[in-house]
């Protein structure tokens, strides 16, 4: 059950990041890969700063949000800089 929450919480964290960041989502597959980069880029962004979100799927999501908004505005200055 774990990997399907993994999942779920990668599309919906990056569906959100999606419409944050550019007001709206990328569709499923990439929403899934932006969202589960990002967690893992959330996760050793919060591991740095020694944060915890706690264990749940809210801070999975909050976690997975943050770093892909994170992700999401790297890659827009990447973009602008061409």
């Amino acid at each position: 059950m774990g990997f399907i929450w993994w999942i779920i919480v990668g599309a919906v964290a990056g569906w959100l990041a999606g419409k944050l960041m550019r007001g709206g989502g990328f569709g499923f597959l990439v929403n899934l890969l932006v969202g589960i980069v990002g967690a893992v880029i959330g996760g050793w962004v919060f591991g740095l700063l020694g944060v915890s979100t706690g264990d749940g799927v809210v801070g999975s999501l909050i976690t997975a949000l943050v770093g892909a908004l994170l992700l999401l505005w790297l890659i827009s200055l990447f973009k602008k800089n061409r």
